[in-house]
């Protein structure tokens, strides 16, 4: 059987055809043939599939193409892996007859299908690509070099290496993709240009060790978030975009599947969603109830800028705030003992004091200062003749600190909960089998924080 990969006409308004550098050879073979597939072999090419028989075809010639010139320049060999998600079209008989591999993968989604794939790879190295027809898999070639070289995970990027004229949406383009990959950039610090490129290449240790979940298109946030938490070696290579070869719509929803994205961004970043809101709320408190107080002792003159509302507001906000930042730290406790995040070392040096004991004292002490002011007020009220006191700022002051006590016994709780139920909230070193002391009940890769 002849399997012609057609090369796409040149597109107009680029200066080069969006694969044009491709010199697509005629395979030929029989129609079980497997190019390159020992039973171990070095690379797999994934990609997911779900009714793609339109495009199947070139994508499949297209990726032995890819085997065969990762074969010449590294001696590796390769298989093809059609992740189906439960194709109705024939697209599993189809990609059995191009000489492809189907592994079924039952639960639904673009992550799920991938997850599936790799999974059921048997290469050191993971090749994953759309099986649309807009991704040309011989840019593969590179990241498989980067591999070899030491790179954990290498990244394309289509605005490094060309997007033809209609291949992205303007609203994708301009706004979506540079958005949430400047987000992930400022929260996880990974330095890539762009992070939902469909084409991409990991290591099979890697990806295991990432431990992905997510079986949405957010599933490409995730690989990147997780590989850089680790502090994997990430490099990223070109890679062009051209129209897809479909005649129906593709899967991508932008603004439903732009939010998936984003808020896996915000679960993964207790720094930013919990942290760096818990300081702020916290520190304007105490400054509004600072210059009150000020004003209250006669230090300030004049009129105070702070008057009753924005004394209730600084009860409010040092209140939440303190509660931000018990789920910060509960979020940073997760994730180290999810095996992705490692122990920031502030927190194990104070190791011995961070224990339920502790958070139960310190919030009982805050309780009772809390009761003896408000006895104060009371006693004073009481002198006044019950007349109303003439600021608010000393009940809000110690209702808010009373606030912060229960708040801290409870918390105290929750952390413990998060521990396995002990008393000690940071997780206990122990020695991972490749990387070392670790954190957490079972040894696993130590990771970087966020």
């Amino acid at each position: 059987m002849e399997i012609h990969a057609p090369t796409p006409a040149p597109t107009p308004g680029l200066p080069f055809s969006p694969f044009s550098h491709v010199d697509y050879p005629t395979l030929t073979e029989t129609p079980n043939a497997r190019i390159a597939s020992p039973p171990t072999p070095d690379v797999s090419i994934i990609m997911p599939c779900l009714n793609e028989s339109e495009s199947l075809p070139w994508c499949i010639a297209n990726a032995k193409i890819a085997l065969v010139r990762i074969g010449e320049d590294y001696g590796l060999s390769g298989e093809i892996v059609i992740a189906d998600n439960g194709s109705t079209d024939g697209s599993q008989a189809l990609a059995v007859g191009l000489g492809a591999r189907v592994e079924p993968v039952a639960r639904r989604g673009y992550g799920a299908a991938l997850i599936g794939g790799c999974e059921g790879a048997r290469g050191r190295f993971l090749l994953m690509g759309d099986a649309d027809g807009s991704y040309d898999f011989t840019d593969g070639v590179a990241m498989i070099g980067k591999l070899i070289e030491g790179a954990d995970l290498c990244m394309g990027s289509r605005f490094a290496g060309g997007i033809a004229p209609g291949a992205m949406p303007w609203k994708n383009r301009y706004i979506g993709n540079p958005a949430l990959t400047g987000v992930l950039n400022l929260f996880f610090r990974s330095g890539i240009e762009d992070a939902h490129c469909g084409i991409r290449a990991i290591t099979k240790q890697a990806f295991l060790d990432c431990d992905l979940s997510s079986t949405g298109m957010e599933f490409a946030s995730e690989m990147v978030i997780k590989a850089s938490l680790r502090h994997m070696r990430i490099e990223q290579v070109p890679a062009k975009l051209g129209p897809d070869l479909r005649d129906r719509a593709p899967h991508l929803r932008p603004w439903r599947d732009g939010w998936r994205h984003l808020r896996y961004l915000l679960m993964l970043s207790p720094t930013w969603v919990f942290g760096v809101p818990a300081l702020l709320a916290m520190l304007a408190a105490l400054a509004i109830f600072a210059v009150a107080a000020l004003h209250e002792t006669g230090v300030l003159s004049g009129i105070s800028s702070f008057g009753t509302g924005w004394t209730i507001l600084a009860g409010f906000l040092l209140t939440v705030g303190h509660f931000a930042a018990i789920m910060a730290v509960a979020s940073h406790f997760v994730g180290v003992r999810g095996g992705y995040r490692r122990l920031r070392p502030s927190l194990r040096r104070w190791s011995h004091v961070l224990r339920l004991e502790t958070a139960l004292m310190a919030g009982v002490a805050l309780m009772l200062l809390s009761v003896m002011g408000l006895v104060v007020i009371a006693v004073l009220w009481r002198r006044a003749g019950f007349v109303a006191l003439p600021s608010v700022l000393p009940l809000v002051v110690v209702l808010a600190v009373g606030a912060v006590g229960v708040q801290t016994a409870l918390g105290g709780f929750l952390l413990s909960i998060i521990a396995g139920h002990d008393s000690a909230f940071v997780p206990r070193p122990v020695t991972g089998p490749v990387t070392g002391p670790v954190a957490g009940p079972v040894a696993g890769p130590a990771v970087p924080n966020a």
